[in-house]
């Protein structure tokens, strides 16, 4: 055989080669991801009909995160035994939050080159009422007590709060006249008393309260957080406390629960959780030692809920809220909690 033979062999033999390579690594890929999707390792999940609206027996509705093929669909399981079967709904979010018959699902739409997200609004039965694009990676929802305004946090830059290199966009949106604030950056921003303007002025993690005119939310500007009280008539903000980030408001609307940084954490964990009476501005640390990167859920006014990682990716936990007792797995393999109420 000629040298010019001999080398032609040599390539076709190269090229089956890489291509049983590919075939393997496709093929180990392919079954793990159908492992995945059937493993049953998992809590038990069924089809069935989520409804957010208030039942006789009181549900959890969250993002699932177990694995098979309702793998991040909202699903409903009773709150008096959270560890029980789930019913998942067919309604996939990233994020999720729900009250007064209203819900806010932030999704991501799968593209032929890329994601692109939009924030959906959805009725008690989770049929989409309205939709929206979003600019970013979506990591916050929320909406008021009464259903009427719906809220949104994505990351337009960066995908941690961890760091300092990330940008944020909040929107408010009123759900009866659809009518959007796209970023709070459009309001009258207040800062130790004082008019503020900078370009470095960030806003995440809105809480309502039950009036349907008061907000809280994070306010990021010179390298430090504040909470600010939010005014949705006169469309101001108004810092009040130093070192807040993701506040949740009670339901009797006179305490925050919040993650702060603690000096001396580490730099990819650096909070812990902090509640905060709104009357005398007094801070008390609660009893979870982890670093908690969620914006709690109220369980009722004296517990709080909140997701950390785990198997599935994040479990929900619970803790009291004025600092007593200890924290406790709530349920595994779940994310984005509601109560209906």
């Amino acid at each position: 055989m000629t040298l010019r033979g001999k080398i032609l062999v040599l390539m076709v033999a190269v090229a089956v080669l890489a291509g049983l390579a590919a075939a393997s690594v496709l093929h180990a890929a392919g079954r793990e991801n159908r492992k995945n999707q059937t493993r049953a390792d998992g809590p038990p999940v069924t089809a069935g009909t989520v409804s957010l609206a208030p039942g006789a027996r009181p549900r959890i509705v969250f993002r699932s995160m177990a694995w098979g093929p309702h793998r991040d669909e909202l699903a409903s399981v009773a709150a008096d035994d959270p560890a029980g079967p789930r019913i998942a709904s067919g309604v996939k979010c990233l994020r999720f939050y729900a009250a007064g018959g209203t819900g806010i699902c932030l999704r991501a739409e799968h593209g032929t080159l890329q994601d692109s997200y939009r924030a959906v609004v959805l009725d008690a039965g989770l049929k989409e009422r309205a939709h929206y694009s979003l600019p970013g990676i979506p990591t916050r929802a929320r909406v008021s007590p009464s259903g009427r305004w719906a809220a949104w946090t994505v990351f337009v830059g960066g995908d941690s709060y961890a760091g300092t290199n990330f940008s944020t966009r909040t929107a408010v949106l009123d759900t009866r006249t659809g009518q959007l604030t796209a970023s709070l950056e459009d309001f009258t921003a207040y800062l130790n008393g004082s008019e503020h303007h900078a370009p470095d002025t960030n806003f995440w993690g809105v809480t309502f309260a039950a009036d349907d005119r008061h907000f809280y939310a994070t306010m990021a500007t010179g390298g430090r957080t504040y909470l600010v009280r939010g005014d949705l008539a006169s469309r101001t903000v108004t810092s009040l406390h130093a070192n807040v980030e993701c506040p949740s408001l009670s339901p009797d609307g006179t305490r925050i629960v919040y993650k702060k940084r603690v000096p001396g954490l580490p730099a990819d964990a650096p909070w812990r959780l902090y509640a905060l009476d709104l009357a005398t501005l007094r801070e008390t640390p609660l009893a979870e030692p982890r670093s908690v990167d969620d914006q709690v859920v109220w369980q009722d006014d004296r517990t709080v809920t909140y997701a950390l990682a785990g198997d599935y990716g994040t479990d929900l936990y619970t803790v009291p809220a004025d600092g007593t007792g200890k924290p406790r797995r709530l349920l595994t393999a779940g994310l984005a909690p509601a109560y209906p109420r």
